[in-house]
């Protein structure tokens, strides 16, 4: 059962254990890792200050939990090796298994291949 706006209020923690407000309501000084990396910032170890409920039928609560922004750190600069190993991974995920070929795109997992092998697959059978 999905909780209704007002089940999305408590403030103290009383009912859902951590501090919960209902969606966009959420007091100044908190920040959902998204809203913090948009800032230039990480949680950077802290637990969980709160959490954003928003209600939705026949369905369970989408649920945002929030760090507090005083507490946040920066985000860690990229470094050559970690910019090494992400173009790595990511010409990995365009390279095509079938022809080794760089497709310009990553290939989707539904295809397993580049678009052009997938058809010529296709075309052949």
């Amino acid at each position: 059962m999905s909780p209704g706006p007002g089940r999305c209020y408590d403030p103290a923690g009383a009912r859902h254990g951590i501090p919960t407000y209902p969606w966009r309501l959420a007091p100044d000084g908190l920040a959902t890792r998204r809203q913090l990396r948009a800032a230039g910032l990480r949680p950077g170890g802290q637990p969980v200050a709160a959490q954003v409920l928003r209600p939705r039928r026949g369905r369970g609560p989408l649920t945002a939990y929030l760090y507090r922004v005083d507490r946040a750190r920066p985000v860690r600069p990229m470094t050559p090796g970690r910019h090494a190993a992400l173009a790595a991974a990511m010409l990995a995920r365009r390279t095509c298994p079938q022809c080794c070929r760089d497709a310009g795109y990553v290939i989707p997992a539904s295809l397993g291949t580049c678009v052009t092998c997938h058809d010529e697959t296709r075309a052949a059978v």
